[in-house]
């Protein structure tokens, strides 16, 4: 991150993730999740400073939540594999918007299983952290680019 604007915008998308995460708490967190903004993390594809905004927004929103010792660090990392993979699949849309819902899937299902829900089936917990990821990545992460694509170019000077 090499000036104010770039350094800015990633603390915008850091704090959007928090935020809607925070927000809509009562579906962002559990066995069974839609965490919305996770449509964000299609953000990598056009801006290369969300990565690392991405993963800050996830630490910041999994402390801040309650989320257990292992859901932060874990999820934080899913978080940050997927968006790093989404940037290296930019060019491929889909498989892009695939990244946040296998790593999340696995990641997070399983700390989903041994943290919160060790009597659900860890395939289970894996297939419902999936699913609302699918949601979020798939259905809502395109709209988000397509707003985004829309915008003024000079919005993404560095």
């Amino acid at each position: 991150m090499n000036n104010t604007r770039t350094l800015t915008r990633a603390a915008i998308i850091a704090s959007l993730y928090a935020a809607l995460t925070l927000l809509l708490a009562p579906i962002s967190y559990g066995e069974i999740q839609i965490r919305l903004s996770e449509s964000l993390t299609l953000l990598p594809v056009l801006l290369p400073e969300a990565v690392p905004a991405l993963a800050i927004g996830c630490l910041l929103a999994n402390i801040l939540g309650g989320c257990t010792i292992f859901d932060i660090v874990f999820g934080t990392l899913a978080t940050l594999m997927a968006a790093v993979m989404t940037r290296r699949l930019r060019n491929r849309p889909v498989l892009a918007s695939a990244m946040p819902v296998l790593f999340n899937g696995v990641i997070v299902g399983a700390v989903v299983h041994f943290a919160y829900a060790p009597a659900m089936p860890l395939l289970l917990c894996m297939v419902f952290v999936a699913a609302g990821e699918t949601v979020s990545c798939m259905v809502l992460g395109p709209a988000v680019l397509r707003v985004m694509r829309r915008l003024p170019s000079r919005l993404f000077e560095a």
